[in-house]
């Protein structure tokens, strides 16, 4: 009875939620063809009778909330009738062909774009994760509705997040910030972005969420109050200017107060737009003149000034912002838009849906400018890490605003420098630039470009570029263009330098040159998964490959009687011993090569990796196989050669004897400089058995900044001992530091 019960009320729901999607389909789009709309759930129901979601509800839900996240869009009847079948092909019986049949080429085009490939098998979860990416980026120039699918389908599965496992709501909502939130952000979606941002905020840092929760509901009464009595003054303030306007007011958002905490490493109290009013207005001439009435009731603060109607963001975003003490002392931030600054700004590239009416707008095609350019770039990057992390950069670019010396605006990331700039211009212009002048000054290539400078670039013919420019670049589009060139170039040197090490070890052996054939490198090349002679060539050129090992493959080939070289190489002496010493030789035991025993392993000191972090073997020249963690800042810069890439993995964990140390990990603690914080925090370390190897503490201005080094096991321990500091009360932020 309870289940009849049960399934009658999810009817019901079913059954609202779809009346719902009617009604604001037909308030948005009255010119819209319904029957499609109808049509579609009405075969998502019968496909996915009998399914449920984790929460226990009927599977039909997902795709009808789908459906009314589009319709809230105003996106057109095709789009939505594709949200209530996105998962028709993936999780029925149903195919793209049956889809087309019954909908059209239009909507079957836009499902299988939405469609997860799950159905491929790739070799680890990044790569499949990186494909995944890809494919939706290759599907968002094809047709923007593939994106805002996916965006909706993210968005009401984070809202039900709670009915998943612990380990699968963190790994849904880190992807989510990583991912679908950026590219929200990037096609102007500010809503979107902010509701995905806030829902995975709890589940990918619960202590910070909690810590920023209290701070704010503990501020939330006065705030209200403060942000009514300064709306009521700049009401009547425009009233008397004869403005027409409408003022909103908001408190901050809990992720983005927790990300400024961490960037800029202050409290709660220091946040300048904490409190902030939204003031929408008529026309652009208006936007200015309310500028001034703020400026003339309240003092604003110095750089806080920010006209991006002048200067609009990359994703088209448009408003004027100042921040401005008021007489209490509050700071409160101010944002002034027009009505089509507003739509576009919360909807962004949703704003004016123009499939109806005939092709996409010149704007929204702008606005996918960016898309078109990471297509471009992508088709190099053949490793998924680097694809992934370079993605992310790019869909996340804290902008600055700069000029060539006729005036055009180049738009770079945060942090740019002018060889960032040069390579914006173009490639060759890239590759040759010997220097800079920034503002009629000549500065070094390092330079971190402001807004407003002025740059020009100076070239010389024939100047090429430096691997280490890879260590001053910080678009993603300039590094990858850097290590194409370094790739072809260190290649071809690789491969002379193989040819000479096989010809060197063969005279030893009394092998003729002229009778070591390419056909017969190729045969082992084969062997070892490589396609090409020259790929075998290039792997001894960067040492990934021994010439001894290749040459006792090869003697028996060639002349059955000469002596074939031994394979086995020394495994210790002087100069393996001397190397394990300095290059930290001592973990040869915790890590080993993939298929290779003979190759001398050791930590990079750059990142420090420790157990159960994912890591990456780079193959160095005389050193042997540095390992690094795959999130190390250097690993990108140094992997410009896929074939020094190799292999590498934790060996079996092997029992520790009672006088064996673990990893030295220095971490880095921000809190208040209080009585007693000192101790909390060594109290945590000491009760996990923690041996600690050093400790500083600084202090000023009532904060303490507190390294440690300490012992660490593996990666479940650190994170266990960094959960227990951040527990601490007064205890703003523990970081890793990956250099010790």
């Amino acid at each position: 009875m309870a289940t009849l019960r049960q399934q009658i009320a999810t009817n019901v729901l079913s059954a609202t939620r779809y009346r719902d999607l009617l009604n604001i389909v037909r308030q948005n789009r009255p010119k819209d063809d319904i029957e499609i709309v109808k049509k579609a759930f009405e075969f998502s129901q019968k496909h996915h009778a009998g399914q449920t979601r984790a929460s226990g509800e009927p599977y039909l839900v997902h795709p009808l909330e789908v459906g009314i996240i589009l319709a809230d869009m105003r996106l057109d009847t095709t789009a939505i009738a594709a949200g209530l079948l996105h998962d028709s092909v993936e999780d029925t019986s149903v195919t793209i062909e049956e889809i087309q049949e019954q909908f059209g080429e239009q909507v079957a085009h836009i499902v299988e774009g939405v469609t997860k490939i799950s159905r491929i098998d790739f070799a680890s979860r990044e790569e499949a994760q990186a494909e995944n990416v890809r494919k939706m980026v290759l599907a968002m120039v094809d047709d923007i509705r593939v994106v805002l699918i996916k965006l909706a389908d993210r968005l009401h599965n984070m809202r039900t997040l709670q009915h998943l496992s612990q380990e699968r709501q963190e790994k849904i909502a880190r992807e989510t910030l990583e991912i679908y939130a950026p590219i929200a952000h990037r096609l102007g979606m500010g809503r979107v972005r902010g509701e995905l941002e806030d829902l995975a905020f709890p589940y990918v840092d619960p202590i910070g969420y909690k810590r920023v929760e209290e701070a704010v509901e503990s501020r939330r009464k006065k705030g209200e109050e403060f942000l009514e009595q300064v709306k009521g003054v700049i009401t009547a303030k425009l009233k008397e200017n004869s403005i027409d306007a409408r003022v909103d007011s908001r408190i901050k958002r809990l992720y983005s107060i927790n990300q400024k905490l961490i960037r800029q490493r202050i409290d709660v109290e220091q946040v300048y737009d904490m409190y902030a009013l939204r003031i929408i207005t008529k026309s652009v001439v208006d936007c200015y003149s309310i500028l001034g009435i703020i400026h003339n009731l309240w003092r604003p603060v110095p750089g806080r000034i920010k006209d991006f109607i002048a200067m609009p963001r990359p994703n088209f975003y448009q408003s004027l912002h100042t921040t401005v003490i008021a007489e209490n002392g509050n700071p409160f931030e101010v944002q002034i838009r027009t009505e089509e600054m507003h739509k576009l700004a919360e909807e962004g590239i949703a704003a004016h849906w123009k499939y109806k009416d005939g092709p996409i707008s010149a704007k929204d095609e702008q606005r996918l400018a960016w898309l078109r350019q990471v297509v471009e770039w992508q088709r190099d990057v053949q490793d998924p890490g680097e694809f992934l992390s370079s993605l992310k950069i790019d869909l996340y670019p804290e902008e600055v605003y700069t000029f060539s010396p006729k005036g055009k605006i180049v738009i770079l990331p945060r942090d740019a420098t002018p060889l960032d700039f040069a390579y914006t211009i173009h490639t060759e212009v890239g590759h040759t630039c010997v220097g800079a002048k920034v503002n009629g000054r000549i500065v070094p290539l390092r330079y971190k470009l402001r807004s407003g400078d002025i740059v020009e670039i100076l070239t010389q013919p024939g100047h090429t570029p430096s691997r280490d420019w890879l260590t001053i670049v910080k678009s993603p589009r300039s590094r990858q263009k850097i290590k194409h060139w370094l790739n072809v170039h260190q290649r071809e040197r690789a491969i002379e330098i193989g040819r000479k090490l096989i010809e060197k070890e063969a005279r030893k052996y009394r092998i003729p040159l002229k009778e070591i054939a390419d056909e017969h490198l190729a045969k082992i090349a084969n062997e070892y998964g490589l396609g090409k002679a020259d790929e075998l060539l290039a792997g001894i050129g960067y040492g990934k490959f021994s010439a001894r090992s290749i040459l006792a493959k090869l003697a028996p080939a060639i002349n059955p009687e000469a002596p074939a070289p031994s394979e086995d190489e020394p495994k210790s002496g002087g100069f393996t011993s001397v190397v394990r010493r300095v290059f930290g030789g001592s973990d040869g035991s915790a890590l080993k090569v993939t298929g290779h025993d003979d190759l001398l392993v050791y930590r990079a000191k750059c990142c420090n990796p420790i157990r159960g972090e994912e890591i990456v073997g780079y193959v160095t020249r005389g050193k042997g196989v540095a390992v690094h963690s795959r999130n190390c800042p250097n690993v990108h810069n140094l992997l410009y050669e896929p074939e020094r890439r190799i292999a590498v993995e934790w060996a079996r964990e092997a029992h520790r004897g009672s006088g064996e140390a673990g990893y030295p990990v220095k971490i880095t603690v921000f809190c208040d400089d209080r009585p007693g914080m000192l101790k909390q925090i060594t109290s945590i370390i000491s009760d996990a058995n923690t041996n600690i190897r050093n400790i500083e503490a600084h202090t000023g201005d009532a904060h303490a900044t507190i390294d440690v080094i300490i012992d660490i096991e593996d990666l479940k321990h650190l994170e266990r001992m960094i959960t227990g500091i951040r527990k601490i009360p007064g205890v703003r932020d523990v970081q890793r530091v990956q250099k010790l």
